[in-house]
């Protein structure tokens, strides 16, 4: 979570945050967040986040942006491309941004979720075409349901999509039919 100006500047982050930033407290106050992100398109100019090509249409400056007009944007997803160690790695997020004042100054509150684990997982997930049971990395055969929970502590609820129901009872009939006083006397 970060306290920004209109330009994407810096004025305060939680701990959570942090976690996204390599450089130290006195290094990101007052910064952009492209710039202290370490954002692809950012290094693209000596000037740094804002003033690339790519940064009009960058999700988190535009979210800021209708903050600062009165309107929130709320889990916005958006492929974010960062540099670390020298190469260029794709991060997928979830942006929301609310506008709100500290005193007289109009400010943003900006909230980026990272879910690359998710959208990695749900590109690349082994899966059994029959029973549906998903191959995790001991290889091992487990149940959708228990993969979810332990992977990203997911839980569901279950019920019949209409197929499913139909097909259920039909079943249900021919059951009831071979199960029959008549059926079973011949």
């Amino acid at each position: 979570m970060f306290v920004v100006d209109e330009d994407v500047r810096i004025i305060e982050f939680n701990r959570a945050a942090s976690q996204f930033l390599s450089a130290g407290r006195e290094q990101v106050l007052r910064q952009r967040g492209g710039d202290v992100l370490h954002c692809l398109h950012a290094a693209e100019t000596p000037e740094g986040c804002g003033y690339a090509p790519y940064c009009r249409t960058c999700v988190v400056r535009n979210s800021v942006q209708e903050a600062f007009h009165g309107q929130s944007v709320v889990r916005r997803k958006a492929k974010m491309e960062l540099l670390s160690g020298g190469k260029a790695r794709d991060v997928y997020v979830l942006v929301t941004a609310s506008p709100f004042r500290f005193g007289r100054q109009p400010l943003a509150l900006l909230v980026i979720e990272d879910i690359t684990e998710l959208e990695e997982i749900r590109r690349i997930i082994p899966i059994c075409s029959k029973c549906k049971k998903i191959r995790n990395d001991q290889q091992y055969w487990a149940e959708l349901e228990s993969y979810f929970k332990e992977h990203m502590d997911l839980d569901f609820t279950h019920g019949l999509c209409p197929e499913c129901f139909q097909d259920l009872m039909e079943e249900l009939k021919r059951f009831e039919t071979e199960s029959s006083p008549e059926h079973l006397n011949r």
